[in-house]
């Protein structure tokens, strides 16, 4: 496994916390919103591994526009979903891609 994906997976965890809806949402109260911030450095760095190693960089791409966004209530938590569910999948096919 390269470290693109194994942080694509440590991103995606991360995200799949935040979803959950009362337990994301009051992680980030809590913390003074600034886990969002701690996550915008993760997708950022797990997007330049991602172009080191020429893998998919949409669901990294994602998850910064997500970690912006994420401030807002309902919007948040449904960006939270779909950037799991987006760097789960990127994950999955590039570990396959990496095996081929």
């Amino acid at each position: 496994m390269n470290y693109s994906t194994g942080m694509k997976w440590v991103t995606a965890l991360a995200e799949g916390f935040l979803a959950i809806p009362l337990l994301g949402g009051l992680f980030v109260v809590t913390s003074g919103y600034s886990v969002l911030g701690v996550m915008f450095v993760l997708h950022a760095i797990t997007l330049l591994l991602s172009i080191r190693e020429m893998q998919g960089k949409a669901a990294s791409i994602l998850g910064l526009v997500t970690s912006v966004v994420s401030a807002i209530p309902f919007i948040g938590w449904f960006m939270h979903l779909i950037t799991a569910v987006a760097l789960f999948l990127s994950a999955i096919t590039s570990r396959r891609r990496v095996n081929m």
